[in-house]
């Protein structure tokens, strides 16, 4: 049954001492090893109680284990196999002594063969006994005459059977058949260990033998321990290469054969010999087994899957089912991040922290790495914007320097425009420091030259909006010294004092909690993250909330001067700039915070360039459209003539 793996099973024993003690040795066999389960044990009642045969042949066919392991000495096969046969209990495959498979076989092979074919057991060793035919027909009347055995029956030189007085005929007898010894060759074995140990009590030299005083025992004398010590002492082999020695407790080396019912191409049975087992010396058990001889019930020449549940594969786990035995088990799919690499493991490892499961959970696998890439899609999109933004600039740029002594450009405060065009480039060239595997340079850059780009940009916006009121209120009469407040020089401070609070915020919060790069898993298990941590949410904080305030100051200045009754009264473009530049960095703290992974890095650069374009597009659009397509516009009486003033 082990050699199968076969380990789902019943067993039928018989009723009495021997059963009893047969299957205790099975079960305890089955709690040494840890192998196999049984599904039933059910006693044989001796008297055959067809009610008991009944239960029992019930309890084999309503059990899923389809092995049939039967201790039983073949009386009373017959009763169990007419049950078996009246219930209609077929495909099982039955392990028994060879007496119950040969005495139900002989009783009514038609009957039985559906049933039993294919069946396995044991039997006594087969063995051959040189000599013993010649001395069958050698067996003379006359020979011996105090013989009487000899005297009654022999075999004539024919091959016939003859007693003292009469010839019994010509047909062969079975007492020349010496091709199946079975019994008899036990007995011939048994004979040469007394033989055997007579012979070594023989050469016992008296002062050196194995009893009290170093005596030796003699034919006269001979106790029967004296005989059981030499006959544990033997160690020999008979000419069929069977070893013949016994154990400490006097029991002598296992070696059976292993039978098999086969049903052959004739329609005939028979019970043939398919291996052995043996245990040698050194306590090694061995079973030898020529399996394509075997005829197996399900006509195929290979053996039957019989177990309860099947392997569990590697990727999965044994889970055990409650109130059933060990061998009854479901098995369970790892868990996500966990694998199994056995068959029938118990439970599922975890892997390490840099590795996940495969699909199949049978092996680590590296996590995929994610952060926002200069090879993917969204990495170049955004890659590509941000150069165009900056080449857009440099055209801008370009524009205002060649029409540089132009009224639009000189009435714009063109050192201001300047400086505001290069905070927008670097506006837009921050964004790329967003892009690309984290490392601790770009993360500590990142933040800091973005806060100091922008900081600048405003700084510039907030300066122009301020020279705006100033240059309106020092129109009016009395008011002509303001403007001494803001001259080129005083306009530059302003903007290097404004960005430079940004610079010390930015300094602080480098040294204080510099962010670092962090492989975050928290957001998909089986990925890694790559992102910049902050450091200091406090520092990260003031830093966009100063920005913030700038932005709103230079709005609200902006918002003050939009009535201004120049035509071209730019305190208006950046009332509109400022609106969008706050509109899209309040809409981006709640996005940047429910953005998983590259996302939030994603939507941070949208921020920046969706801003930096509005700033850009407000702010220098309508300039670049005057200049270019309506040069009539761009003088000085047109932009300084006055409106109607609105109310």
């Amino acid at each position: 049954m082990r050699r199968f793996e076969w380990t789902w099973f019943g067993l039928l024993y018989h009723d009495d001492d021997f059963g009893h003690d047969a299957f205790h040795i099975f079960q305890s066999e089955l709690a040494r090893t840890g192998w196999g389960c049984m599904a039933y044990a059910e006693p044989i009642p001796l008297d055959s109680n067809p009610a008991g045969l009944q239960r029992i042949v019930s309890v084999v066919k309503t059990s899923t284990a389809r092995v049939v392991a039967v201790i039983e000495n073949g009386i009373r096969a017959i009763k169990l196999m007419d049950e078996v046969v009246r219930q209609k209990v077929t495909g099982l495959q039955w392990v028994a002594g060879v007496q119950f498979i040969e005495h139900t076989n002989d009783h009514s092979p038609g009957v039985y063969i559906p049933y039993l074919r294919g069946s396995l057991g044991v039997s006594i060793r087969q063995g051959d006994i040189p000599g013993l035919r010649d001395f069958l027909l050698k067996i003379r009347p006359g020979n011996n005459p105090d013989n009487s055995h000899e005297n009654t029956l022999w075999v004539d030189a024919g091959g016939r059977v003859c007693t003292g007085q009469e010839d019994l005929g010509t047909a062969e007898t079975k007492l020349l058949d010496v091709s199946d010894l079975r019994g008899e060759y036990n007995v011939y074995k048994a004979a040469y260990a007394l033989a055997h140990a007579l012979h070594d009590m023989l050469q016992c030299v008296p002062g050196r033998g194995p009893f009290t005083g170093h005596s030796c025992a003699t034919l006269q004398t001979i106790q029967p321990w004296q005989l059981v010590y030499y006959l544990q002492e033997i160690n020999f082999t008979t000419s069929a290469g069977d070893q013949v020695s016994f154990n400490e407790n006097s029991e002598a080396s296992p070696i059976v054969d292993v039978m098999n019912l086969a049903w052959l191409p004739d329609g005939s049975t028979k019970v043939q010999n398919v291996g052995l087992y043996k245990k040698s010396e050194s306590a090694s058990e061995e079973l030898i087994l020529d399996e394509d001889r075997i005829f197996w019930n399900s006509g195929t020449n290979k053996p039957p899957r019989l177990v309860c549940s099947e392997s569990c594969s590697p990727g999965t786990r044994v889970a055990r089912r409650k109130g059933e035995p060990v061998c009854c088990f479901d098995c369970i799919t790892c868990s996500e991040g966990e694998i199994s690499n056995e068959t029938d493991s118990t439970e599922c490892t975890s892997c390490p922290e840099d590795f996940w499961s495969s699909p199949q959970r049978d092996h680590c696998v590296p996590k995929s790495v994610e952060f926002l890439s200069y090879h993917e899609p969204l990495g170049i999109s955004l890659t590509t914007i941000s150069l165009i933004g900056t080449l857009f600039c440099a055209i801008v740029m370009g524009i205002f320097i060649y029409y540089r002594d132009t009224p639009m450009v000189r009435a714009n405060n063109s050192e201001l425009s300047f400086q505001l065009l290069m905070s927008l480039k670097l506006c837009f060239l921050c964004s790329l420091l967003f892009i690309g595997r984290p490392r601790l340079w770009t993360c500590q850059l990142r933040h800091a030259t973005f806060g100091i780009s922008f900081v600048l940009c405003v700084s510039c916006i907030l300066v122009k909006t301020m020279v705006v009121l100033a240059v309106f209120k020092a129109s009016k009469p009395g008011s002509s010294e303001i403007l001494r407040f803001f001259g080129t020089i005083q306009q530059r401070g302003t903007v290097l004092g404004l960005t430079s609070i940004q610079a010390i915020i930015c300094i602080a919060w480098l040294v204080s909690a510099s962010p670092t790069p962090h492989k975050n898993t928290q957001y998909n298990s089986d990925k890694i993250v790559y992102e910049c941590e902050v450091g200091s949410t406090v520092g990260f904080a003031v830093l966009l909330g100063y920005i913030g305030l700038l932005a709103l100051l230079s709005f609200l200045l902006a918002f003050m001067a939009r009535n201004l009754p120049d035509n071209f009264n730019e305190a208006k473009l950046i009332t509109f700039s400022m609106l969008i530049f706050c509109a899209v960095w309040i809409a981006f703290i709640p996005a940047y915070i429910s953005s998983p992974g590259k996302y939030a890095d994603a939507v941070e650069v949208f921020a920046i360039l969706a801003s930096s374009f509005g700033l850009l597009v407000v702010l220098f659009g309508p300039k670049c459209y005057i200049i270019l397509l309506k040069p009539d516009r761009n003088t000085k009486k047109s932009i300084m003539g006055r409106g109607a003033t609105k109310t």
